[in-house]
């Protein structure tokens, strides 16, 4: 069964971590990116303080400054050239150099994972929970991942027969996890098509203090997103165009040129900003827009806590994190039309910054971290109560 952790008000972190004397470990996939899966991570290893970090490869560019104060042991991959451009094409790797990584000493391994974390190794008696921000999308969802990549036929012939093969290693690396924890209730279900496995539900965390309510107002919507084909930026720049109003786009990625190629005079493109630059776009937009499919999603969350409504695809992750009319306006067709309609319905709204914020808070670094803590700490408890029955 599925298990929602639930998300209470008292952001007060515990006054002890519940994990003395434990030998620790936090495996995390990579730090090549900037993404939401690594500010997860970060919060994990926030929440773990004494745990000993490890991945396959790392970026130091990437890397928050708060990682940047941690120890991380990186596997042998990490002297291999040009890591920040050609990480993707060392794909085969990955699960040769989890499996390398010695981690017989420790009592607890978190893993953080998307693609191979899980595959590592540890003692048969030590405790392995898997934080899944989702199942590997090109192993389990090949057709869209190739359809997204724009493959050629020569390479679309050998991964498609090559994720035959990885999903077997990956099936079997997930019967050996002792605890599932899904980022969200799409990847909850995933997690029981494709492992036959039940998972807990924790949602990724957000830290509500960086952003703050204003009451300026732009006349702007905005996006904040990597420029890739899956997130439907093409489609909030049509829903905007149709209504003639004024879209922000923060971030890169290869598909911005076809973006604008499709802009109209009304839409801007900002390129990546720093952190302080984008709070304060989010705390003065009209809404923020989020158009595609995503497993859950930090930032409509961030606008929350920003005062500031989503508009946004109805299906996946947002349904677990907007509640329609009351913190946002999701939209039933992925079509400008049913979106430039969503846009329109939330100008008729009289949208309370508080309750908006008040919504962002349950979803606070800090309840996630005593949440992840307290669930770690009776795992613990019961497992060493399993194996001195067994004594």
């Amino acid at each position: 069964m599925n298990e929602p952790v639930e998300h209470g008000t008292n952001t007060s972190l515990p006054e002890q971590l519940f994990l003395p004397d434990q030998q620790i470990a936090f495996v995390q996939d990579n730090f090549v990116q900037a993404g939401g899966g690594e500010r997860v991570a970060e919060e994990i290893a926030r929440a773990l303080p004494t745990a000993d970090v490890y991945t396959s490869v790392l970026v130091e560019q990437r890397l928050s400054k708060y990682l940047k104060t941690r120890s991380i042991h990186t596997s042998w991959m990490q002297g291999l050239p040009n890591l920040k451009k050609y990480y993707r094409h060392y794909l085969l790797l990955y699960p040769l150099a989890m499996r390398g990584i010695k981690l017989q000493k420790y009592d607890l391994v978190v893993s953080s994972c998307y693609g191979f974390a899980k595959m590592l190794r540890k003692r048969p008696d030590a405790l392995h929970v898997c934080y899944c921000h989702s199942p590997s999308r090109w192993i389990w969802r090949y057709e869209d991942y190739a359809r997204r990549e724009n493959f050629n036929v020569f390479v679309n012939f050998f991964l498609r027969n090559l994720t035959r093969l990885l999903r077997n290693l990956d099936k079997q690396s997930a019967d050996r996890v002792d605890v599932f924890i899904a980022n969200s209730t799409v990847i909850a279900e995933r997690i029981r098509l494709y492992y036959g496995r039940d998972s807990e539900i924790m949602f990724p965390p957000i830290d509500v203090q960086r952003f703050s309510i204003s009451a300026d107002i732009g006349d702007y919507y905005l996006i904040v997103s990597r420029l890739v084909g899956y997130k439907r930026v093409d489609l909030a720049i049509e829903a905007c165009k149709l209504l003639g109003e004024k879209l922000i786009i923060v971030g890169e990625g290869p598909d911005r040129p076809r973006l604008e190629s499709l802009a109209g005079s009304g839409i801007k493109f900002a390129g990546r900003l720093p952190d302080e630059e984008v709070t304060h776009l989010l705390s003065h937009c009209k809404a923020f827009l989020f158009p595609g499919e995503e497993d859950f999603g930090l930032t409509p969350l961030e606008a929350a806590a920003s005062g500031r409504p989503c508009i946004a695809y109805g299906v996946g992750g947002v349904l677990d994190t907007i509640v329609n009319g009351e913190t946002g306006v999701l939209f039933p067709e992925p079509t400008p039309v049913s979106m430039a309609e969503a846009l329109v319905h939330s100008e008729t709204i009289a949208w309370d910054p508080q309750k908006l914020r008040q919504h962002a808070e349950k979803f606070d670094r800090t309840l996630f971290a005593q949440r992840l803590v307290q669930r770690l700490t009776t795992l613990l408890q019961q497992r060493e109560a399993k194996m001195n029955v067994r004594l």
